[in-house]
């Protein structure tokens, strides 16, 4: 008995860092009861985070400053196994696109996924965390890949972030506006999106389940006119029917029939209106 619960001690210890995290779900998978873990906690082989989440203890010591959220979602990728990737204005900023972005230490992390634990939200993280599922697209993971420049340097292993590319990052980016994202600030975003592949933007907004969002994405397109423009035809994509209110204040776009910040309409022929 005492040899099980040294193999099933050492499964934990080789799979998990210094420093990161599991929780009782993942604990419980690895054979281990309850009662087991707590007496791991009472032992310092591992350290109570918050109800049912655990962190292997780190060389600096005990857990004082708040967990940075890389590696809370590298915990729960890699080690727990949820489908959670990061996404929207996260995902651009991580890929060299937040220039514009008002980002930083207390930045709004996005994470989308089908399943993600409740006490995600609730944990003492350095970086405030939305959570979304992953209804957006038709197929939840076209446009979602692996980064490792998204990780951290410092991993014992060469792990790497699920992460959505920017083409995905700036549709899920555009759903949130105008409540939760800046116009201001995603134009800026958009006019650094250079070298956006036009066959994944394609199947992408083929399917994509909001008309708003297609609509958006081409106000923007055809706003900086970049040279991946001109592969992609507003007319091969549901653009839906009618005019959208989206802003007040606003004006609808004469094309694209969605009500947009005025200065969105500069140049553009009369509305009709």
């Amino acid at each position: 008995m005492k040899a099980e619960k040294s193999q099933k001690l050492k499964r934990v210890l080789e799979a998990v860092p210094a420093g990161f995290l599991v929780d009782a779900r993942w604990l419980t998978a690895q054979g281990l009861a309850y009662e087991t873990f707590r007496d791991y906690v009472k032992r310092g082989w591992l350290e109570r985070v918050s109800r049912g989440v655990f962190r292997r203890p780190a060389p600096q010591g005990p857990l004082s400053e708040p967990i940075n959220w890389k590696t809370c979602l590298l915990s729960m990728q890699q080690i727990m196994g949820y489908g959670v990737h990061v996404g929207g204005t996260t995902a651009l900023d991580q890929q060299g696109y937040a220039h514009y972005l008002r980002l930083g230490h207390h930045a709004t992390v996005w994470v989308y996924g089908d399943v993600i634990p409740n006490w995600l939200v609730k944990l003492p993280l350095n970086a405030s965390v939305v959570t979304r599922r992953r209804s957006l697209f038709d197929d939840p993971t076209l446009g979602v890949v692996s980064d490792s420049a998204a990780g951290d340097s410092h991993l014992p292993w060469d792990w790497a972030m699920t992460i959505s590319a920017p083409e995905r990052a700036i549709l899920e980016a555009m759903d949130e506006l105008p409540d939760q994202e800046s116009f201001h600030n995603l134009d800026m975003v958009f006019q650094s999106l250079t070298t956006l592949r036009p066959k994944l933007l394609t199947a992408l907004l083929h399917g994509c389940k909001k008309v708003k969002v297609r609509r958006l994405f081409f106000v923007f397109a055809d706003r900086h006119d970049h040279p991946w423009r001109k592969r992609l035809d507003p007319a091969d994509f549901n653009l839906g029917s009618g005019d959208r209110a989206l802003v007040s204040g606003g004006r609808i776009h004469p094309r694209y029939r969605i009500m947009v910040p005025e200065e969105f309409i500069s140049g553009e022929i009369s509305d009709g209106g």
